[in-house]
């Protein structure tokens, strides 16, 4: 699995996005950070719970200036009925058949033929700043993956359970104050 430091590898894979199916690649993404998250796939027990939950949460992300993107081998297709079954998703699922980009990033379970659960967090130069995974019978924390990400955009020392509410970053002060 790649690691905090390395390079994000690119991709350029069909996706569903809205309610339409297209394309995208990692260089079309113009945010300030990215959550890449690996799921196993389509219309399974535990999956639904992130992907609407990371849909439910697309306000506090899109405010950190980060995009949401997740990936399993479903194609296009299947995408697109799931997302319409969950009430629709506002960020894209991409098609990574075969598990090429799962590979690439160290998350494909060969034995299953599918992704783990796996999340990364890229930053504006598409570098790894985060990753973690979990078995596939655990579903992640939306508002973990949030936090990190306020945690990683403040720049400071954040310690366990640091939350920007709780300890904002100090004002800061200029010659005029």
């Amino acid at each position: 699995m790649l690691k905090p430091g390395d390079t994000a590898p690119p991709f350029d894979l069909p996706c569903a996005a809205g309610d339409r199916a297209g394309r995208l690649r990692l260089s079309q993404i113009d945010s300030e950070m990215v959550v890449l998250f690996f799921y196993p796939h389509d219309f399974s027990f535990i999956c639904p719970t992130e992907v609407v939950g990371l849909h439910k949460s697309r306000e506090a992300f899109a405010a950190e200036h980060t995009s949401v993107v997740a990936v399993s081998v479903d194609d296009v297709e299947t995408h697109l009925r799931w997302a319409r079954e969950l009430g629709g998703i506002s960020y894209p699922l991409l098609a990574d058949e075969g598990g090429k980009l799962a590979r690439a990033y160290g998350v494909f379970d060969e034995s299953a033929g599918l992704a783990m659960r796996a999340t990364f967090i890229l930053d504006s130069k598409r570098t790894i700043v985060y990753c973690v995974a979990c078995p596939v019978n655990v579903g992640r924390s939306v508002s973990e993956t949030l936090r990190v990400v306020r945690a990683l955009r403040s720049g400071r020392m954040c310690p366990a359970d640091w939350e920007p509410s709780v300890n904002p970053a100090p004002p800061i002060r200029t010659t005029d104050s």
